[in-house]
């Protein structure tokens, strides 16, 4: 390991004469100036970079400014930085699929003269694709979007047009969106958008500037086009070109928008595909509609960890990486990669994929076939695409041959199948596998190849035209053998006449410099020197022995050489005609990759299900509008496939009008994040159609899951913890629906406790009482469990909060040695005591910083419904100002404080004298007093 690394960076040495240097250098300040593109120079054996390009890559890359070299000298110098191939691998690989802040050139020349031949973006990879999954699988197929924002009044009608190069699919989608772009970020992320193009706007606006800052939440590059580029001319006539079928659904589908037709035309003008023929009559046009697919949020996937992340400590930390067993390349990755991004909604579809998992689970002999067949299957999406783009060559054919070749025992596994879902598989995958392996679909393409490829030498890893295919190479072949014949029967006459041993001494060599040569050692050389000098030609005499021919073997070699290059010519010429006749399948191989994609994905789902220690269960889904949110026993699937843990499974209970809002409490480290965290992945892992780590599972539909929890700073934006805190609560409070699913925690820790604490409480009110979303809302705010006694609070002046109920995660505090052991178990009812001090143990705070610490705990602790101590401990700590509420007594007393301030408020002091003042508000106080005897809240005031 590593020398890899040692040979990756090492650097090679950077060969420039001084008039190359001045013609290079002359070319590079042409170069106009734009500070996301990397620019890499093609050298050959290796790759240079220059100026700003050269430092970046010196400090991310080789971490050193030592890699750097100078080019020229003085004034005109330029810092540079050479590349070998497996570096620049690196770098493409970086820039491309994990970075969004920079493109990729790369040039070609020499001298002064040079040219772009491949560039690069985030959102558009394909000139790269050879480099960047040479040695590896493409998991994820990158999306461009084009937004075209129409702000007005009552908000902002975006327009979004996108194209995925990959599976040549372009789409619109159009929709009315808040000031937070709430359903932008949703759809951003839903189609995995990895680059976004927006018109150059000349005044930076608020609205703008959101919208910016929207893409930067969802990982996404944002490239600026001019005003103009966003027109919808030609945009009917260009689309029917790349379109498959008649222009008439497309002119029908781009009437329907007003405008996301700008933002396609566009893209189209971007990724240039009317420049490329192959594009024609190959891509699909689709309407996109948010309402098709459960909304995520950037903030959404990060809190529940769905894909993976560069910090990972190992793949099970992100729900991709446990969920991701596909055994076909590369498809069933990217298919995984867009179900998780895109859970369904209907429940039709959803039990669809469910009774297939349970198929697979259910038949351990049937899912252990179709996982050794499926691992044969090539990334058949990829090699269509270079097919259809001319860059195929025999490989490729051979690879979707052998693809085929494993239909009919996919398809006999199925029909050994015999169970209760024995119809849905039969209409679902046998039938289309049937009908598109008969004679008039891809048993002509394998007989295609089998006569066109000579299959025999696929052993030697060498990817020939069988010569029986074609007359004039059939012809090439036999003059071929029948020359190496002749140069075999000369070389046995030539070790006869020298009287040497057949290729022990004299041997025949074949190179690019001599062609067909004799060659003898130094040693055999002086027996036969005076018959090398007057008989043969002596060619080049090395410590590896003396090559020398006749005018005999240059002939039969000059022959020999003509005819082979007759012959790769007129290879070339069939493969590429194999390679012609082949794209026609090009579609059934389309239809056929989304088939066994799909397949793959579902029997991941079943050897997931299967595989774990505890298995998971078949969760029954109910209409949005009906049914409980119901899991018994429910675990986090990727916390419980850490090898360290052994997990505590829980029940949640989300029932209407009863516990439809919880508000858990617990101390730090008890698993509230966990709890609330392990319910959004599971409902998500249903609604994508698997199994869920459940002892038994109910789960509504929802539309959408909103995840508060826990962000982090962006300073660099410009925005604090607690801003950013606000900005995703107010995401929330906008977008969320009561057939969503909100989760929230520790909401509000970010500020003072008084505003955190009105922050918090409004909120919670707001979600039950406007938007009725389901809700888990951990926090340390004891004082929110008091919304709990608001359900059954009979008081006529208060307000009735229905569905509310306080769960907290249960720990034990040893009365004598005040030790604290999690339990991690969620239990009804609300915490009854304050952790924090005891964790502060955990960290193995000192003593005496404890022991203060309790000490002004005690003092300041306004609120409490029990004593935080046993007795005992309370004694040793003396408690100076403890105040002890019950809190029903709070709420009443807080109902009357807001009658009196309503009142106060109300009297018209402006129009009062002095005296009829003062009268007015000691009637108000000395009413609020003799109410005050009855609450012991109300009489701290006093």
């Amino acid at each position: 390991m590593a020398e890899n690394l040692e040979e990756q960076n090492k650097l090679p040495e950077l060969k420039l004469d001084a008039k190359q240097a001045q013609g290079f250098l002359s070319f590079f300040k042409t170069l106009p100036h734009d500070s996301r593109a990397i620019r890499l120079f093609d050298r050959r054996d290796y790759y240079t970079a220059h100026g700003d390009n050269a430092a970046f890559i010196a400090n991310v890359y080789y971490r050193t400014t030592t890699a750097l070299r100078q080019l020229g000298s003085g004034s005109v110098g330029l810092s540079s930085v050479s590349v070998n191939k497996s570096m620049f691998e690196t770098i493409a690989r970086d820039l491309l699929l994990e970075r969004t802040d920079h493109t990729l050139e790369v040039y070609e020349g020499g001298g002064s003269n040079w040219r772009l031949v491949k560039s690069g973006t985030p959102g558009n990879i394909g000139s790269f694709e050879d480099v960047l999954f040479a040695n590896r699988e493409m998991q994820d197929s990158p999306v461009v979007v084009a937004l075209s924002p129409n702000f007005r009044e009552n908000g902002c009608t975006i327009g979004l047009g996108y194209v995925d190069l990959t599976r040549r699919i372009l789409g619109m989608s159009e929709f009315l969106d808040d000031s937070h772009f709430t359903n932008l970020e949703s759809a951003l992320v839903a189609l995995g958008c990895k680059e976004c193009l927006l018109p150059i706007e000349s005044g930076k606006s608020n609205e703008t500037r959101t919208l910016h800052d929207a893409l930067t939440r969802c990982g996404v590059m944002l490239t600026e086009r001019k005003k103009t580029e966003f027109k919808t001319r030609d945009l009917v006539q260009d689309l029917g070109r790349l379109v498959k079928g008649s222009i008439e659904p497309v002119r029908d589908l781009v009437s329907g928008f007003e405008f996301a037709p700008a933002a396609l035309g566009a893209l189209l003008s971007y990724a240039e595909l009317l420049a490329d023929e192959s594009n024609y009559s190959n891509y699909s046009l689709r309407r996109y509609n948010l309402d098709c697919y459960m909304r995520l949020d950037s903030a959404a996937m990060r809190a529940l960890n769905v894909l993976e992340s560069k910090t990972d400590a190992n793949k099970n930390f992100s729900l991709f990486g446990l969920m991701n067993r596909t055994c076909t390349a590369g498809m069933g990755k990217r298919l995984l990669h867009t179900w998780l991004k895109q859970p369904l909604l209907d429940i039709d579809e959803i039990n669809s994929r469910l009774d297939m998992v349970q198929t697979f689970v259910d038949d351990t002999v049937l899912r252990q076939d179709l996982r050794q067949h499926l691992k044969r299957i090539s990334d058949i999406e990829r090699l269509v695409r270079n097919l259809e783009k001319r860059r195929a060559s025999l490989q490729h054919i051979v690879k979707l041959y052998q693809s085929c070749v494993r239909l009919p025992y996919i398809r006999s596994a199925l029909e050994r199948y015999d169970g209760q879902f024995f119809p849905m598989v039969k209409g679902k995958y046998l039938d289309p596998l049937e009908s598109w392996t008969d004679d008039d679909h891809l048993n002509k393409f394998i007989a295609l190849v089998e006569t066109s490829v000579d299959l025999d030498q696929l052993e030697n890893g060498e990817y020939m035209i069988s010569p029986s295919y074609d007359p004039a190479l059939s012809a090439l072949k036999e003059e071929q053998e029948s020359l190496e014949r002749q140069i075999h029967n000369l070389h046995k006459q030539t070790a006869n006449d020298l009287d040497l041993p057949l290729d022990k001494a004299l041997k025949l060599d074949k190179g690019t410099q001599f062609g067909h040569v004799f060659r003898i050692t130094k040693k055999e050389e002086p027996k036969i020197r005076k018959k090398l000098t007057t008989q043969f030609i002596v060619l080049e005499t090395r410590k590896d022995g003396v090559k020398f021919t006749n005018t005999k073997l240059k002939r039969l070699g000059d022959q020999y050489q003509k005819i082979l290059e007759e012959y790769k010519n007129c290879q070339k010429e069939l493969v590429n005609r194999v390679v012609q006749t082949a794209a026609t399948f090009s579609e059934i191989f389309d239809s056929l990759a989304g088939l066994l994609s799909e397949l793959d994905v579902l029997l991941s789902f079943a050897d997931l299900a299967s595989s774990c220690p505890t298995p998971y269960t078949r969760p029954e889904i109910t209409p949005s509008d009906k049914g409980d949110l119901i899991l018994e026993g429910s675990r986090h699937p990727c916390v419980e496939a850490q090898d360290w843990v052994n997990f505590i499974p829980n029940d949640c209970k989300l029932d209407r009008g009863k516990s439809w809002f919880q508000i858990i409490t617990g101390p730090n480290m008890g698993g509230k994040s966990t709890f609330i965290r392990q319910v959004g992945v599971n409902i998500l892992m249903a609604q994508v159609g698997s199994f869920v780590p459940c002892n038994k599972a109910s789960i509504s539909v929802r539309d959408c899951i909103f995840a508060r929890v826990g962000a982090g700073d962006c300073q660099l934006r410009g925005v604090s913890t607690f801003m950013q805190e606000m900005l995703e609560t107010a995401s929330i409070l906008k977008g969320a629906t009561d057939k969503s699913l909100v989760i929230i925690d520790e909401l509000g820790r970010g500020t003072s406790t008084y505003d955190g604490f009105g922050l918090a409480w409004a909120i919670c009110e707001h979600l039950v009482e406007v938007i009725k979303a389901p809700t888990l809302f951990a926090t340390h705010f004891h004082e929110l469990t008091a919304l709990a006694n608001e359900n059954v609070n009979h008081d006529p002046q208060t307000k009735q909060l229905v569905g509310v109920a306080n769960y907290h995660v249960s720990a034990h505090i040893d009365s004598s040695s005040r030790k604290l052991t999690m339990l991690y178990k969620v239990e009804p009812g609300a915490c009854d005591q304050s952790f924090g001090i005891h964790v502060a143990e955990f960290a193995n705070f000192p003593e005496s910083v404890v022991a203060l610490a309790r000490e002004k705990a005690a003092e300041l602790e306004d609120f409490s419904p029990t004593a935080i101590y046993s007795n005992d401990a309370a004694k040793e700590v003396c408690p100076k100002r403890k105040r002890v509420f019950e809190p029903d007594d709070m709420s009443r007393g807080a109902a009357r404080a807001r009658q009196f301030l309503e009142a106060f408020s109300a009297l018209p002091i402006e129009s009062m004298d002095k005296m009829q003042a003062l009268q007015q508000v000691r009637k108000l106080k000395d009413d609020l007093e003799k109410d005050a005897e009855n609450c012991s809240w109300l009489q701290q005031f006093f």
